[in-house]
């Protein structure tokens, strides 16, 4: 699942309270001697064929399903859970930024070991942190404001993330008018971006969660199962259950109260995801034994894994030891197998500038899992989160210690692990061949990130000045050259945009109609602006006619003379002359 949990053995000290007082984040703990026990079974068993180049992927492992929104996907945790002083939030604090959150973040008062790269969000929030090491002040985002989580989502669809399961932890508290709104805030950033979420139940520390959970659900979760971005496997909606069968004392439930709760749910109609512990196979360690029946009524189970290992040889352990007997042991009462892949404790220096992350997608691949749970999005507390993270010194706070992603010496950029998630992604699905060497390097061309590839505007949110009937311009950015957008008749000048989810490099604008002779050949006058908070518009490309000729597949390519950089891509219309309206079938921006 996605809720912050340490990431070594030691006590639970934390608890979800909502007040203002100091707490420690993390609340899923790894058992003293979890990880030892599990690291000291073999000794370089998994390190075998790590010098091969590249290897055949094994036959797929039978599934009890087919693809669908969890099957075949990539699917992060998403909190949404960060607040700050003034962002209107009902939690009024600094909500996980601070463990006092009645004060401002400082080097005292923190509940981070990651910075996040805030250059992308449009407003955040002055801390009480010293000054980042290039002068600017130390600011954060809020996960309360909508344009926060229309970038998280952005950032999804951009690099390829199919699935996000958004954390609720007990709602009847304190927090609970702010989870409600992180629901709603959610689903509307994933309906414009066209990536799919669910509901994740966090049962840690709820005490009356039997009754409460399904209230819950019925009551308030339920409707959000309408939404066309709802999260669906086998015909039926998704919803996560994390935390039955851990042996802690804030996870206490019998396995009669756990079965019941998840029988409920599969009675509702629902797919039931379970986030269970590490060695719910064996019934040890971090599991209690005596929840079999629980494990295996479940539709899809995901082993919790963070703490569990920090480097390439403990992961190829586990390969060797857990991973490979679960999907065995899933596949036998058919059951989904969706184990976590992390991206390392980026302040205990597991990352190995990718190598860490890689060997897991590598792994699981091998394995044949059904899908896999990235943990975690977002998780700045415990430093395991892909998103955009501060890059190097200059983009922390001066002397605070906290290390950004060249913290071993390799430059990296700050959307690396968006970017390997992608490919983790690509090579589940088999679109890449199985290798255990990274695909993406952390850095191309110097000290310069990647350029973006792909159609930056495929499935974005698209609008338009006017659009005629149905030919609204969702068409002209939904990949099929059939379906296209048309303004109204006569209405001169006219335009159709879309948001690129966040600031991007733009270089390039493939524009199409539909390819079919009946489309005769024309000439549309256009210009093509750009902008980076759908207000202020600035031309990237000037005023020109363009001939789209059904000889030469009816597109034209729009060159920029420099790069530009922008959020929102609008062409502008001012003549057609084969039709009194401006037309597109097809809106493609790319960035090289």
């Amino acid at each position: 699942m996605a809720p912050g949990t340490s990431t070594g053995p030691g006590p639970d000290t934390s608890a979800d309270t909502g007040t203002h007082t100091p707490l420690r984040v993390a609340r899923r703990t790894v058992l003293a001697g979890a990880l030892a026990a599990a690291g000291t079974t073999v000794a370089g068993v998994a390190t075998a064929g790590t010098a091969r180049a590249a290897e055949a992927a094994p036959a797929a492992s039978p599934s009890a399903s087919p693809p669908g929104d969890v099957v075949g996907k990539i699917t992060v945790g998403y909190q949404g859970w960060f607040a700050c002083s003034g962002d209107g939030a009902p939690v009024d604090g600094w909500w996980h930024w601070a463990q006092n959150w009645g004060q401002s973040p400082s080097p005292g008062n923190t509940a981070i070991v990651s910075w996040p790269d805030v250059r992308d969000y449009t407003h955040t929030y002055r801390t009480a942190h010293p000054a980042l090491g290039d002068g600017r002040p130390a600011t954060l985002f809020s996960s309360y404001d909508q344009q926060t989580v229309d970038t998280h989502f952005g950032w999804m669809r951009q690099y390829g993330i199919d699935t996000a399961a958004l954390q609720r932890f007990n709602p009847n508290g304190g927090e609970g008018a702010t989870r409600d709104a992180m629901a709603a805030k959610v689903r509307a950033a994933a309906e414009r971006a066209g990536v799919k979420f669910y509901v994740m139940y966090d049962a840690t520390g709820w005490t009356d969660m039997q009754p409460e959970m399904k209230a819950d659900w019925t009551a308030k979760m339920r409707a959000y199962t309408e939404s066309p971005a709802y999260a669906r496997q086998n015909g039926k909606p998704v919803v996560g259950i994390w935390g039955f069968g851990f042996n802690e004392a804030n996870k206490a439930w019998p396995a009669e109260v756990c079965l019941d709760v998840v029988n409920w749910f599969k009675a509702q109609g629902c797919y039931v995801m379970g986030g269970v512990p590490t060695h719910w196979r064996r019934g040890v360690e971090d599991s209690r034994p005596g929840y079999t029946e629980v494990y295996r009524a479940l539709d899809m189970l995901s082993p919790w894994m963070v703490g569990r290992i920090g480097s390439v040889a403990e992961a190829d352990n586990f390969y060797a030891n857990v991973n490979t007997p679960d999907q065995a042991e899933c596949e036998a009462h058919g059951v989904d197998y969706q184990p976590c892949v992390l991206p390392g404790d980026l302040q205990s220096g597991h990352r190995a500038h990718g190598d860490f992350m890689w060997r897991q997608f590598y792994n699981m691949k091998r394995v044949g899992v059904q899908g896999i749970y990235v943990s975690m999005f977002d998780e700045y507390n415990e430093g395991n989160q892909i998103a955009k993270t501060a890059e190097n010194s200059s983009q922390v706070p001066a002397g605070s210690g906290i290390r950004p992603l060249d913290e071993d010496g390799t430059p990296c950029s700050c959307d690396y692990y968006l970017r390997l998630t992608g490919d983790g992604g690509r090579l589940l699905r088999g679109e890449i061949p199985l290798t255990p060497v990274r695909p993406t390097q952390p850095v191309t061309g110097g000290t310069t990130p990647e350029v973006p590839k792909g159609d930056l505007a495929l499935r974005g949110t698209a609008s338009a000045s006017s659009q005629t009937q149905q030919y609204g311009a969702a068409n002209a950015v939904d990949g099929d050259d059939r379906s296209y957008w048309e303004g109204a008749n006569g209405a001169f000048p006219q335009w159709v945009q879309v948001d690129l989810g966040t600031a991007r490099p733009v270089q390039r604008l493939v524009l199409a109609l539909p390819p079919d002779p009946a489309w005769a050949t024309r000439t549309q006058t256009l210009e093509v602006l750009g902008s980076a908070d759908g207000a202020a518009f600035s031309s990237l490309s000037a005023s020109a006619g363009r001939v789209f000729d059904p000889a030469k597949g009816n597109t034209v390519t729009v060159q920029l003379a420099s790069p530009a950089t922008a959020r929102y891509v609008r062409v502008r219309f001012t003549g057609n002359t084969g039709w009194p309206a401006a037309q597109l079938s097809g809106l493609s921006v790319y960035a090289g």
